[in-house]
């Protein structure tokens, strides 16, 4: 890369769970020889997105060039947080070939989009696209849809799907700034709610907008890198419910981290979460667990009542072995009742 040539940069956004995490691990297992660096925001108080991708191991992207933001939303944060990181990536003696935002299922797009027009920045990086990664069973199940009254039908009927006009907002405000919408885990519904979706989503859309399918984030990074928006330079295409507001509140939304004991069996740890995730309206869990007897450490994952677990990798030496989920849920989550329904 010359000294004249801008670094391209993708921001990934997308609502709790839709799999930005897995995407981005394919990106990195298949960048092609691209050097990636990773600036991910993690919402909570446990950096558990950057832990994951750190354990990939991968010569494209190694641990030095992944960087957290853990201080809250990356949109609310642009100044403190935001622009020195891009700095620092910048003064590196060898900079990256791509920069990938992993922004919070919380954040606005929009605000981070104008970051990069700031001029210690415009001169030397540019955006190169906003992917949008929609998970595709809650979509067909009416979450953050339109329609108000199919959303109320939801909420009748799961009160994991009861979520305010907030939500929506952000969920359309994540459609409006995207080049590409990625219909994640797209292999769990039939093709014609497949299609229906699309059809959707395509009159919410701009034109230009494309629309892929994908499962567990697999797609080519030829496919995804590349695009060349330039998006920084299209700000008024791209509308935002929150337009006329210099910054937005997340008030609707808590969380905290639970230090549990280390589980014999994992099974158990899982029944207590879909218990609670039932019983106190959790959007969202994930952490690490460290099981007793095993050298390996367990991740733990669920959005609503969708829970996965799987071993990652072996502990290291300087690991803490123990056992922490990040809660995160609308505003009035009893902790108190969640973390012993937890601890059991």
């Amino acid at each position: 890369m010359t000294a004249y040539e801008k670094i391209p940069a993708t921001v990934v956004t997308g609502f709790l769970g839709a799999g930005k995490t897995s995407l981005i691990r394919n990106l990195i297992e298949n960048a092609n020889g691209k050097r990636l660096a990773l600036i991910i925001n993690e919402f909570g108080d446990l950096g558990v997105d950057g832990e994951v991708l750190k354990g990939c191991g991968n010569e494209n992207c190694s641990e030095e060039d992944i960087v957290e933001l853990a201080n809250g939303c990356i949109c609310c944060t642009v100044a403190d947080d935001f622009l020195p990181t891009i700095q620092a990536l910048l003064d590196r003696e060898e900079r990256p070939d791509h920069i990938i935002v992993e922004t919070s299922g919380l954040a606005l797009p929009k605000p981070l989009v104008r970051a990069f027009g700031w001029p210690e920045v415009r001169t030397q990086v540019t955006v190169d696209g906003v992917v949008t990664v929609i998970d595709s069973p809650a979509y067909r199940d009416g979450l953050f849809a339109s329609n108000p009254d199919a959303v109320q039908a939801q909420r009748e009927a799961d009160e994991n799907l009861d979520h305010d006009s907030p939500l929506e907002e952000l969920f359309e405000d994540q459609l409006n700034c995207a080049d590409m919408i990625l219909l994640n885990k797209a292999d769990m519904l039939e093709d014609a709610d497949l299609v229906k979706a699309e059809t959707e989503l395509r009159d919410r859309v701009r034109p230009s907008v494309k629309l892929v399918r994908t499962s567990h984030g697999n797609i080519s990074a030829a496919v995804l890198l590349g695009m060349g928006a330039a998006a920084e330079d299209d700000l008024e295409g791209r509308k935002s419910h929150h337009d006329d507001h210099d910054d937005h509140e997340h008030d609707d939304f808590d969380s905290f981290v639970v230090a549990l004991d280390n589980p014999d069996d994992p099974e158990t740890l899982v029944a207590r979460l879909k218990s609670a995730i039932e019983n106190h309206g959790i959007l969202r869990a994930k952490g690490f667990i460290a099981v007793n007897g095993k050298d390996m450490r367990l991740v733990v994952q669920a959005v609503g009542n969708r829970i996965q677990h799987y071993f990652d990798r072996e502990w290291n030496d300087s690991d803490e072995r123990v056992s922490r989920l990040v809660i995160i849920g609308e505003h009035g989550l009893d902790e108190g009742a969640i973390t012993s329904a937890l601890k059991g």
